[in-house]
């Protein structure tokens, strides 16, 4: 697991995102681009020579939004989903994030809590999927004056 670190990277990590996401799933094209691509760490895990799984992560005053992640079907329930994960905490920790949050897929969430994700609020319908708010403390928090 680790950034991107070539546009061929980068543009197979969004043809598997559009594989999944479009294609399985039914998300329309405009929402899964939605134009915030080129600002996003985008992460990858590699094997057989492809990207086998994606996902990117926002920065914004120390608050990390992950999202768009995705892996290969066949290569489900192989852990390439939690290591993503675990890369994009040491990742953003690094570039000084306190938290992390993401909107899961309810069918996936165990996959986030596994990787001490909790929920936040009820579930809401989003692209036609059902999910939830989750999140996920990286640091501290910086005391108040």
């Amino acid at each position: 697991m680790r950034a991107a670190r070539a546009d061929e990277e980068v543009q197979a990590a969004l043809r598997l995102r559009h594989r999944v996401f479009c294609e399985e799933q039914g998300v329309d094209l405009a929402a899964e681009q939605d134009g915030r691509d080129p600002e996003a760490l985008q992460l990858v895990a590699l094997g057989d020579g492809r990207v086998l799984g994606t996902c990117r992560v926002l920065l914004d005053d120390g608050l990390a939004r992950l999202g768009r992640m995705a892996v290969e079907p066949g290569h489900r329930g192989r852990g390439i989903g939690g290591a993503l994960l675990a890369e994009a905490d040491r990742a953003m920790r690094d570039s000084g994030a306190r938290r992390i949050r993401l909107h899961a897929q309810t069918a996936s969430r165990g996959v986030y809590q596994r990787a001490g994700y909790e929920p936040m609020g009820e579930e809401f319908m989003e692209e036609g999927i059902k999910h939830v708010a989750m999140e996920k403390q990286l640091a501290e928090e910086a005391p108040r004056a």
